[in-house]
């Protein structure tokens, strides 16, 4: 029985009045052992990932790849296009003539940068999700305005609807209420 009501709640919801009470909160789920938490904000909270116990980001390393990548790309083109292909003797200089390179190669570079750092925000946020089940909530609304919410999934193995509705209620919220799938 307790396995098929998990089917069609989501979780427990806490609605909070500031950032740092939220930071409080996230940090005060992640000792109590919930891993299965999420917060939202109207803007980016400093420290908040740190109190859901959330690992660095990979972002940067992906950003730093597409920029290599396409450096690397734009001399090769320019090294394979003046030395292979087009061998022409302009003005006297050498087909490899690197400094000429230069500002194709840093263009490029922050080109493929660009559409790195993109395409792998969007695949780490798990972008577009038009629908969630916290959008439910009559004041989800908020999180766009002022207000700062945490949920607990009901997925998570800690999960107990009184348990945890007790926990958040402990943690002194303006507001805690079950969420639907």
């Amino acid at each position: 029985m307790k396995h098929a009501s998990r089917e069609t709640r989501h979780g427990l919801i806490a609605e909070f009045k500031s950032a740092q009470e939220l930071i409080d909160a996230a940090a005060a789920a992640h000792a109590a052992g919930y891993r299965r938490v999420e917060a939202y904000s109207p803007f980016p909270v400093e420290g908040l990932g740190e109190a859901l116990g959330r690992p660095p980001s990979r972002l940067p390393w992906i950003v730093l790849t597409g920029g290599a990548i396409g450096g690397f790309a734009g001399f090769m083109f320019q090294w394979m296009s003046f030395e292979h292909f087009y061998t022409l003797n302009i003005g006297g200089r050498p087909y490899f003539s690197w400094p000429s390179f230069v500002p194709v190669t840093f263009e490029l570079t922050v080109l493929f940068a660009a559409l790195s750092t993109v395409v792998g925000l969007f695949v780490l946020c798990g972008l577009p999700e038009p629908y969630h089940p916290v959008f439910n909530h009559p004041r989800f609304a908020g999180v766009t305005r002022d207000r700062f919410f945490l949920t607990i999934e009901a997925a998570d193995p800690r999960f107990d609807r009184a348990g945890t509705a007790e926990f958040l209620k402990g943690l002194r919220p303006s507001e805690v209420a079950e969420v639907e799938s």
